[in-house]
């Protein structure tokens, strides 16, 4: 776990509301601080909302989308008068002091870093310098790019903090941050990751929390297919499925495919399998971030001896369920539901 909650200062308004109390004042005149969100879809939208609701009321959110309705649904759901529509990113990053993004592919960080850096950004509002926090799953490579240009840019710092808990932990604020940041960013980082999640894991130096993450959903890509596999293989031999999964789940098969998000349909009550695999963590992310594994794994040289069998099982899954939670691997499977 990286430096706790206690290594960032904090106040409390007359009314209660948690505050900021150390802010790194450019200037001797006390103000509030300002916070920007871009990227409003599945992850994020919960995630701004979540952070709206937790810092100080007068405390400004910036938020940007290119969905105008998700920006219009927010501020009607939010009902704050400081929470501010922007009209693209870099004026999200001209109001904002904190910024986080969660965008969905590589590119889109990019084209949002573009327009951000395109010119000399004003002075921080409340804060020494700018805090750029990106959420999104991508590559590292093209992570430590756009940090590079943001560290050149001047005044502003980039690091990376893929989450891990899906749609249900991001709407519960019960999300797992994976930070890569030079250490002496954790204290100012950690407290405004806790608005949208319970832990917060230090991986190392910039680039090394996407790392962390595609680890870990390499090693979930692989464990999926494996309980997919385990569960009809035991059905097919005659064992009762809700009888396979507690033998798994009390032996050395004991997966999170098949202890939380059970592949077979009516083993736990509300896993995506039970809902016709709807909702949970679609198929095609899956195939997005075992492609993202693989190729920081060509980058670093790491031999991974079951990727490409798996790439080729969510691509042909991808082709019969697309939109379908990643556990429908079962299904493709010709598992008995």
């Amino acid at each position: 776990m990286s430096a706790t909650l206690c290594s960032f200062a904090l106040r409390r308004s007359t009314s209660g509301a948690l505050r900021a109390a150390h802010r790194h004042f450019s200037t001797s005149a006390s103000r509030d601080a300002s916070w920007g969100f871009i990227g409003l879809g599945a992850m994020g939208y919960p995630m701004a909302k979540n952070l709206r609701a937790k810092i100080p009321e007068g405390d400004s959110l910036t938020i940007y989308d290119v969905n105008t309705s998700s920006m219009d649904k927010l501020s009607s759901e939010a009902s704050s008068k400081n929470l501010h529509i922007a009209k693209s990113p870099r004026e999200v990053a001209e109001k904002s002091d904190n910024i986080i993004s969660a965008l969905p592919e590589p590119q889109h960080v990019k084209s949002v870093f573009n327009d951000i850096l395109a010119s000399s950004l004003p002075k921080p509002l409340s804060e020494r310098s700018r805090l750029f926090i990106d959420c999104s799953t991508i590559d590292p490579i093209t992570s430590r790019e756009v940090a590079k240009k943001v560290k050149d840019h001047g005044d502003a710092d980039f690091v990376d903090a893929p989450m891990s808990g899906g749609t249900v932990g991001a709407d519960a604020g019960t999300l797992t941050f994976m930070v890569g940041a030079d250490n002496e960013l954790m204290a100012r980082i950690e407290p405004i990751l806790m608005m949208m999640g319970k832990k917060v894991w230090h991986m190392g130096v910039q680039g090394t929390g996407l790392s962390g993450k595609l680890a870990n959903n390499y090693a979930l890509a692989i464990n999926n297919i494996a309980a997919a596999e385990a569960f009809n293989l035991g059905i097919r031999w005659g064992i009762n499925a809700k009888a396979l999964a507690d033998l798994l789940n009390s032996a050395t098969g004991k997966s999170w495919p098949s202890e939380v998000n059970p592949p077979v349909p009516g083993v736990k009550e509300n896993s995506p399998s039970s809902r016709d695999y709807q909702g949970g963590f679609g198929v095609s992310l899956m195939k997005k971030d075992l492609k993202l594994a693989i190729t920081a794994a060509d980058e670093a040289g790491a031999k991974l001896v079951l990727a490409e069998v798996a790439r080729s099982v969510y691509e042909e899954t991808e082709k019969e369920h697309k939109g379908k939670d990643f556990s429908v691997v079962y299904r493709w499977l010709g598992g008995k539901e």
